[in-house]
């Protein structure tokens, strides 16, 4: 009887394990060194929803580890860290690899470019999803890219005073991020990328005179409105930002099927969550900037964005002259919203 029970135990363990990949798979423990803290609402908070949502999903078979800014791997770290295996996995954007891949900000924030929504349906629906991961395959990094959350306009940058005409611009020293620091620079702006809690201090010191992060909840967080008071908008430089979990390719191909399939159903639902989650908390934020830290909201004139639009144009054309691949993405990325454009022209209201 013993050998029976024992025997039919073994049996019933097999069969579930046939029956439920999950417990089939060697479970995976994902450390994810992250770029932002957690703390951050719609950009840090996406990891700690994925990390509790993966582990549900898989049944326990993915699990993440979360290691705060500097706390395993610096920010623009990340890339070279998941890459070599000295972690497995890591949560960032692509446009911090600006100095190492020229076209890696297209996958990340596009000046005058597109909305969230067109954004995604050209990485899911068109080529984007394609050459994202292509991007890294022909620059020889040994990762599976997979985005991870998105976000809506952020705010065009904080000044200490208000910019009215180009020449206000030159000779700012000024963070600014990705394809639109370039367009800052050839206006006279001396730009440099820094982490989100390097921001602050530089300001503080006057190793800054300006800067740009995120959206006004995110910002509100770092404390930019004490040190300079005058907010722009639009975003003409992020008009949607995208964000990636980046998982080391030999780890990624030792997932199982269904181990795999939880990783980027988690992924894909968490770029609801943050769209939605940064949409519902900026109202509040700009008024509070307003009636209690005397922060004075300002609008681009017309004039200076047909200026930094029509140097974007000129900076893109170069990037593209000086580099193949980027040449590549932006074509596509420009079919798609000449594609686009046609419903966006007649479907939508027209702005007021």
């Amino acid at each position: 009887m013993k050998k029976f029970l024992a025997t039919l135990a073994v049996a019933t363990v097999a069969g579930a394990i046939l029956t439920n990949p999950a417990l089939a798979a060697k479970k995976v423990l994902l450390k994810v060194p992250v770029a932002f803290a957690t703390k951050l609402p719609a950009l840090g908070t996406p990891i700690v929803r994925v990390a509790d949502e993966l582990k549900t999903v898989s049944g326990g078979a993915v699990k993440m580890k979360i290691y705060e800014p500097k706390k395993l791997v610096a920010p623009f770290e990340i890339l070279d860290a998941v890459s070599s295996g000295k972690v497995n996995a890591g949560y960032t954007t692509a446009g911090y690899w600006a100095g190492k891949i020229p076209a890696s900000p297209l996958f990340s924030a596009v000046p005058f470019g597109p909305e969230a929504g067109e954004y995604m349906a050209w990485i899911y629906y068109g080529n984007g999803g394609k050459l994202y991961q292509e991007m890294y395959d022909q620059a020889g990094y040994n990762v599976k890219v997979t985005p991870y959350a998105i976000i809506a306009p952020e705010t065009s940058g904080w000044f200490a005073k208000p910019i009215e005409k180009a020449d206000d611009l030159k000779g700012l020293r000024m963070r600014f991020f990705g394809l639109g620091g370039k367009v800052m620079e050839k206006l006279g702006v001396s730009t440099s990328l820094l982490p989100g809690g390097e921001i602050f201090p530089a300001l503080e010191k006057g190793a800054i005179d300006a800067t740009e992060f995120s959206m006004p909840a995110i910002d509100a967080r770092l404390g930019f409105h004490k040190v300079v008071k005058y907010n722009y908008f639009p975003g003409w430089h992020q008009q949607a930002t995208m964000f990636e979990l980046l998982i080391n390719k030999k780890v990624w191909n030792a997932m199982s099927e269904s181990q795999q399939a939880a990783v980027e159903a988690v992924c894909k639902a968490s770029m609801a969550h943050s769209f939605a989650e940064g949409e519902a908390i900026q109202f509040q934020a700009m008024k509070t900037n307003v009636e209690k830290n005397s922060v004075k909201m300002m609008r681009w004139s017309d004039d200076m964005l047909d200026l930094f639009r029509k140097t974007w144009h000129q900076v893109a054309d170069e990037q593209a002259a000086a580099d193949p691949f980027f040449a590549k993405v932006w074509a596509d990325l420009e079919t798609f919203r000449a594609g686009y454009k046609i419903w966006k022209e007649n479907a939508f209201l027209p702005r007021h």
